[in-house]
């Protein structure tokens, strides 16, 4: 329910999209982000720093997208909103030596250090990758691939990688069983 809560505002970009264009899908990400987090402080449930993150840059590139009728500024979006995961997440390991990949997840499983080296990084690449692949879709295909492409192709990729990680971690959690 949590990946779908998510989802929530990019399957409204693209269901809007297909109905009334950038512009609409763009308003309607803005609202559907805001209506995320008034639900969760509705229901008194705390609110991921990920998700005001997300609010911010989605208010900042939308609004200028709407602002100056220019879809540039939405299709940065994503690849800001990946970038900054990734330095968050070096930052975090560079600086503030300190694993987030650890803190986040260290109650749902339980790994060696190498482990979650391994996943911190993998998280960093993976991040700057789709950083990339984004703005590789947005400036060299149709904004109606890349709109396809933000929900499809970034669902699809984030569901491979996942996979991927759950088989390369698999070994360390039997190793500590």
């Amino acid at each position: 329910m949590k990946f779908l809560f998510d989802l929530f505002p990019v399957i409204l970009f693209f269901v809007a999209y297909k109905f009334g264009g950038i512009y609409l899908a763009t308003g309607v990400a803005m609202a559907a982000t805001i209506a995320q987090i008034a639900w969760l402080w509705f229901r008194g449930r705390p609110i991921d720093s990920m998700l005001w993150v997300s609010l911010v840059i989605i208010m900042v590139f939308g609004g200028m997208t709407l602002i100056l009728q220019d879809e540039t500024f939405i299709k940065w979006k994503p690849t800001v909103l990946y970038w900054a995961f990734a330095v968050t997440l070096l930052g975090g390991t560079l600086f503030l030596k300190k694993n987030l990949m650890r803190t986040l997840l260290a109650g749902q499983m339980d790994l060696p250090e190498v482990a979650w080296t391994k996943l911190n990084w993998s998280w960093i690449g993976f991040f700057v990758f789709m950083g990339v692949a984004n703005l590789f879709v947005a400036f060299n295909f149709s904004t109606d691939d890349w709109v396809n492409f933000k929900l499809f192709g970034g669902i699809g990729l984030m569901l491979v990688f996942v996979l991927a990680q759950g088989l390369l971690l698999s070994k360390y959690i039997e190793e500590n069983k």
